[in-house]
């Protein structure tokens, strides 16, 4: 038997190999390996017209026009070639006038054009095939020829059809065709892919339709393949070698396969087992025979010779040799001289006791091993490193040595030992903890994890011991980081979250209350920004310092985020009333914050919201005290608010009405109204301004004081101020292109120099619609200049030279008008109507705007009034050197239809008079 017992091991092996497949792998690897040792040329016959990425790219359409088709078969034609494959879908319409132009170039082409027929899975993904073919019109003018290939189980293409039946049919393959070698009992053949892809000549197709003389000149009597090589287009196969190619390109290999006589065949299924009979029969005959080192140089040199005739027979003949299983048999049989020769037992054990040896003394966590009467036996050099005793000093000892004196007093380690010795016997272990004792009498943390084997002296006992004293500590930081602010030391968000949520429990028990005040620092950004984020810091802490003093333990003072802390507190912890403790905090601010030197006033907005009437969750009593917060920082600086549902009421209002606003702006329910603005001293029209209305489909018109606020202040601000200003521009543009140069105002929004390149914007709308610049003037307040200033000056430096207007409106109303007068570049301003609607000529407000004529006058400036209402005021502003002016008095605005009906239309009507008396 022991005779046998290779023989057996290499049938065993074979058996294995087969049955699982494997030698199929390995046959193809040494097939494909082949391929690459001996590499051959193409014959040149077959060239293949690409639709490459620059063909596409320079036609600039996809799919292409079937007229291009048609155009390249005359070039073809006119190149003389032999024969013409298409590898392009053609069994679907496309337009019918391109389609009968292909049709007619086959026809034309008579009869000497393939166009591919192939098998795809049917619509419902089943089993089921659907077969597309030419169409019939394309079909009746051109042969057909069959385009699948088979893919193996690994991915590849290998095999090539002759020809395949379909529906009942016989069709050959376009290789075949190619070839002009096809017969319906053919079998499938290996393709030869030792064929360099290289060497098979690729042309572009756009060098073919230009009809470029050197292209049409490579392809005389040549057979052309027309396909897809563009990676875009996706026909790609992965063949042997890690190679992908083209769907046409892999067509031209099979029909060059088919020219030169290299359709590979498999060998004989006799061959394999007559040739494992003979290197058997050389092995039995030299087994006990020759040295275990001349039977190994034996099998090599067999191996050698199998594949030597391999490659040949593969590279003469289209024979390929299966040698896989024959490797295999000489493996297996090397293997069993190596396993009649080593000795592995004792190799194993004492590859087992060096590895142990080497682990034991490289670990960096301690390794203590025992007997059964837990002395110790190894003592490792992480163990000296942990404990501080060497190992001369420990073996021998007792386990309990390294124990603190607590532990030693309980039998817990031993009882642990002993449950590690119950279970590894089960195949387990045991990882616990226990206090630890070095060298010096330092007590620290230890985590063992506890095994046991028997060896061959008894029972044994192993211990991997680590001192966690540093993950301890890391891990009680890290507990204290992930509920505490890092900067203030305060709890922080999450904390506070969950201890809310455990005082409104316990009040929801006791049928009591929970105060939460979000504090908020006024104008703490600037203290950053003046002096520093190191001094902010500074700032924070000393805030957090005094809203600890305040709340003197009670309650849980927490820090949000940035600037704001928040104070949780139930009723049974206060002694005052909410607004007591809310004013008593703001009181404490009076005085100034001290870091290091340098003394902070800051003031604090302070939200309150308290259960059960400001909200039943926690996340609710937080989202309402932070609404209370952001009206107190609105309307009471340094006071608070507390929280009604008045509050969450407007600011739902708010997002609905924004809501609205966005559909609005879909649905175009925007309009601009135009009101007049007219020369003072003789009422004529010289220019109008536009302002936004929103017809609202129930509402009606909507005043622009009940939306444009909100608009101001949304996402939706830049998008519909660009639309006023288009709109606006085109309306001027069709008044200009009607002979009225109405000037057209624009108000400005402070998202359009927040979001982009005004001046940009402008010269674009100006461009687009054909308006002249200076029939545009825009309306810039004092909040749009107060942005960025140098920045803005910029742009409308950059605006002014486009030739459009720039007026400062609302002059009056601010806190640096006078200043800006002298700093930006204007063309005019605007006397608010706050000063006009009640003019007298004895009143504060004559004063006021007969200083502001005289100042523009000064300066250059045109001045125009709003407001005005009356014949009085329009007489006493024109007496004091106004020019322009615009008010109900002259017209309300109104559309633009009614605009012209009114204003425009008269203006005409004048003119034509005039005309008729100069004619007179």
């Amino acid at each position: 038997m022991k005779h046998y017992r290779p023989h057996i091991l290499v049938v065993v092996a074979l058996a294995i190999v087969l049955s699982s497949g494997w030698h199929g792998m390995l046959r193809n690897a040494l097939t494909d390996l082949r391929f690459a040792w001996v590499p051959r040329q193409a014959t040149g016959d077959v060239v293949v017209v690409a639709i490459d990425a620059p063909s596409i790219e320079k036609i600039g359409v996809w799919p292409w026009p079937r007229r291009l088709h048609a155009d390249l078969l005359r070039r073809l034609e006119i190149a003389d070639v032999r024969d013409i494959v298409f590898d392009v879908d053609f069994s679907t319409p496309s337009d019918a006038a391109t389609d009968q132009t292909f049709a007619d170039a086959l026809q034309g082409a008579g009869g000497s054009v393939v166009l591919p027929s192939f098998q795809q899975p049917g619509a419902d993904g089943g089993k089921a095939t659907a077969i597309n073919r030419p169409l019939k019109q394309f079909a009746d003018h051109a042969w057909t020829a069959v385009v699948n290939v088979a893919i193996e189980p690994d991915g590849l293409v290998r095999r090539y059809p002759f020809g395949e039946n379909l529906d009942g049919q016989f069709l050959p393959s376009m290789g075949a065709v190619l070839a002009g070698q096809y017969a319906v009992k053919r079998e499938p053949f290996l393709i030869d892919f030792s064929i360099l892809t290289a060497s098979i000549l690729k042309l572009s197709y756009i060098d073919v339709l230009r009809g470029d003389a050197a292209t049409l000149a490579k392809l005389r009597d040549k057979k052309v393949v027309i396909g897809g090589t563009a990676l875009e287009l996706g026909d790609r196969f992965s063949v042997p070698n890690g190679n992908l190619v083209s769907g046409p390109l892999l067509q031209a290999l099979a029909a060059e396969s088919i020219l030169q006589n290299r359709t590979l065949r498999e060998s004989s299924d006799i061959v394999t087992p007559a040739g494992l009979c003979v290197i058997a029969l050389i092995m039995m005959v030299s087994w006990r025979r020759l040295a275990a080192g001349t039977r190994v140089v034996v099998l090599v040199g067999m191996a050698g010779v199998v594949e030597a005739g391999a490659t040949v027979l593969q590279a003469k003949l289209p024979l390929v040799l299966d040698t896989s299983l024959f490797h295999t048999a000489i493996a297996v049989y090397m293997a069993a001289i190596a396993l009649d020769e080593i000795d592995f037992r004792g190799l194993l054990g004492r590859i087992a006791e060096n590895r142990f040896q080497r682990i034991a003394m490289s670990l960096g966590d301690g390794l203590v091993c025992t007997d059964s009467n837990h002395l110790i036996t190894v003592w490792n050099p992480g163990a000296v490193a942990i404990f501080g005793y060497d190992a001369a000093e420990m073996i021998g000892q007792r386990f309990e040595r390294i124990c603190a004196a607590h532990t030693k007093a309980s039998p817990e380690a031993i009882s642990a030992c002993e449950e590690a010795r119950a279970r590894s016997q089960r195949a387990g272990g045991l990882v616990m903890e226990f206090d630890g004792r070095r060298k010096n009498g330092d007590v620290f943390p230890v985590e063992a994890c506890l095994s046991g084997w028997q060896g061959t002296e008894g029972f044994q006992y192993g211990a991997i011991l680590r001192d966690i004293s540093v993950r301890k500590r890391e891990a009680e930081r890290i507990r204290y980081l992930a509920e505490h602010d890092s900067l203030t030391g305060l709890a922080n968000r999450n904390t506070l979250h969950s201890e809310l949520a455990a005082m409104i429990a316990s009040a929801e028990k006791a049928a009591g209350e929970v105060a939460l005040l979000v504090v908020g620092l006024d104008g703490f950004q600037r203290i950053n920004d003046m002096l520093g984020h190191a001094c902010g810091d500074l700032v924070l802490r000393a805030v957090s310092e005094r809203l600890k003093a305040e709340m003197e333990g009670a309650g849980v003072v927490a820090r949000l985020s940035g600037d704001e802390f928040a104070i949780a507190i139930p009723s049974t912890e206060m002694t005052e009333t909410v607004a007591q403790l809310s004013e008593r905090i703001s009181l404490t601010f009076k005085t100034p914050l001290l870091t290091g030197t340098r003394l902070h006033r800051v003031k604090v907005n302070i939200g309150v919201a308290i259960y059960p009437g400001g909200g039943m969750t926690a996340d609710e009593v937080l989202g309402n005290s932070h609404l209370a917060f952001c009206r107190a920082k609105a309307t009471k600086r340094g006071g608070h608010v507390l929280f009604d549902s008045s509050i969450r009421a407007e600011l739902e209002a708010r997002l609905s009405l924004e809501a609205e606003l966005v559909r609005a702006a879909e649905r175009k329910e925007f309009e601009l109204f135009y009101q007049p603005q007219v020369r003072l001293a003789d009422g004529g029209l010289i220019g109008a301004e536009a302002l936004i209305r929103w017809r609202h489909p129930v509402r009606g018109l909507v005043s622009p004081a009940e939306f444009m606020p909100v608009v101001n202040t949304s996402s939706i601000s830049d998008r519909i101020a660009g639309w006023v200003l288009e709109t606006a521009c085109r309306q001027a543009r069709v008044w200009e292109q009607a002979g009225h140069d109405v000037r057209v105002g624009v108000n400005l929004s402070p998202s359009q120099l927040r979001s982009g390149d005004l001046a940009n914007s402008v010269a674009e709308v100006l461009e687009v619609t054909g308006l002249t610049p200076s029939l545009l003037e825009l309306e810039v307040t004092e909040d749009i200049l107060l942005l960025d200033e140098e920045r803005v000056l910029d742009i409308f430096r950059r605006i002014q030279e486009l030739g459009v207007r720039v007026v400062f409106d609302d002059f009056g109303t601010g806190y640096a008008s006078l200043s800006y007068l002298k700093k930006f570049p204007l063309d005019g301003l605007k006397i608010d109507r706050s000063f006009v609607i009640e003019l007298r000529a004895d009143s504060d407000d004559a004063a006021i705007v007969g200083s502001t004529i005289g100042l523009s006058r000064q300066l250059g400036l045109a001045v125009i009034a709003e407001g005005i209402e009356t014949r009085a005021t329009a007489d006493l502003l024109m007496s004091m050197g106004c020019e322009e002016g615009q008010g109900y008095f002259f017209g309300r605005p109104m559309p633009a239809d009614a605009f012209e009906s009114q204003f425009l239309a008269t203006h005409d009507a004048t003119a034509e008079t005039l005309e008729r008396g100069h004619a007179a």
